[in-house]
C-alpha cells in the first residue's frame, strides 16, 4: 500500500502563512503541519486550526534558529546570542560544539508543552526548523528521547542526505535501532524553491512507492513585511497554488496513494 503524508512546515511563522496552510489542507492535499511554538502568535493560530481543520495533523516544528526561546535566555545561554535570540542558521552551525544538550532539551520541551496546553493533545510528530535537530548526533538523540517521552512520531530525513546531515547520518541506523520511533520510510525534500513546480510534484507522485512517504512543503500567504524578512517568501504562494490544484488530488488518487497524517503511523 502506498501512503503519503504531505506536511507543511512553519505553521505559525506568520498568521498569513498559517492561513495559507489551512487552505492548503481544506482545499488541497496538505494533510499535516508542524507548529513553531516559540512565536507569540502561533498559539492563536493553533487554536484556530484545532477548530477549523480538525483532520489536519498537528506536530511541533522544534526551533533553535529563529526568534526567541520560550525559556528565559539566562536559562539557556548556550543556544542564544547576546540579545537573547536564537542564533541564525550559519552562527548556529558554527556554535554546535558549544551547545548544552540539557538546555536544548529544556527549550524543546517548553515548546512541546506549550503545544499541548494550546491544542489539548500531544503532537502527532516532531520535526525541526532548518532541520536543526538533525545537524549533530546529540541533537538527534535529544529529539528521539522527547519523541519517546511524548509517544509521537518523527520526521526521518536521511533518505536524501544533504551536507548538513552527513555526520548524523553515520549514526542514524544505530539510533533507529535504539529508539525505533514511528517514522515514514521515504522523505521527499525536492518540492522547494525552484523545485516547487507542478512538474516536480507530478514526478514525486509517480515515485511514491509501497510503504509510507513524507513530502515536505511550505505553502502560505505572504505580505511585504515578511517578504523583506525572509528569502523564502513568495515561493510559498506558488506552492499554495500548486497544492490546491484539483489535478494534484486526481493524480494522487490515480496512482492509488492514500493520504494520511503521522497519527496513522
Amino acid at each position: 500500500m502506498k501512503r503519503l503524508i504531505i506536511n507543511s512546515d512553519d505553521y505559525g511563522r506568520t498568521p498569513d502563512i498559517s492561513r495559507g496552510i489551512r487552505e492548503a489542507h481544506l482545499n488541497g492535499v496538505v494533510t499535516s503541519t508542524t507548529c513553531m511554538m516559540n512565536i507569540p502568535t502561533t498559539a492563536n493560530d493553533l487554536a484556530i486550526a484545532v477548530h477549523e481543520t480538525p483532520k489536519l495533523g498537528l506536530g511541533v516544528h522544534l526551533v533553535l534558529t529563529m526568534g526567541k526561546p520560550i525559556l528565559p535566555p539566562e536559562a539557556v545561554p548556550s543556544i542564544v546570542d547576546t540579545d537573547g535570540n536564537h542564533l541564525k542558521y550559519n552562527p548556529f552551525i558554527a556554535n554546535l560544539p558549544n551547545l548544552k544538550m540539557d538546555q536544548v532539551k529544556a527549550e524543546w520541551r517548553a515548546q512541546i508543552e506549550r503545544f499541548i496546553r494550546t491544542a489539548g493533545r500531544k503532537p502527532t510528530h516532531l520535526d525541526s526548523h532548518h532541520h536543526s535537530s538533525f545537524f549533530a548526533p546529540e541533537l538527534f538523540r535529544g529529539m528521539l528521547e522527547l519523541a519517546k517521552e511524548y509517544d509521537c512520531a518523527i520526521r526521518f530525513p536521511f533518505t536524501e542526505v544533504s551536507s548538513e546531515l552527513e555526520e548524523t547520518a553515520k549514526h542514524a541506523a544505530d539510533l533507529m535501532n535504539e529508539f525505533n520511533p514511528r517514522r515514514p520510510d521515504t522523505f521527499f525534500v525536492n518540492f522547494y524553491d525552484t523545485g516547487a513546480t507542478s512538474e516536480v510534484l507530478s514526478q514525486i507522485i509517480q515515485d511514491v512507492s509501497d510503504g509510507t512517504s513524507e513530502l515536505m512543503c511550505h505553502p502560505g500567504y505572504v505580505d511585504e513585511a515578511f517578504a523583506q524578512e525572509s528569502v523564502y517568501n513568495f515561493q510559498r504562494e506558488r506552492e499554495l497554488k500548486i497544492l490546491t490544484d484539483p489535478s494534484v488530488k486526481q493524480a494522487i488518487e490515480a496512482h492509488g496513494i492514500e493520504l494520511i497524517t503521522f497519527a496513522n503511523l
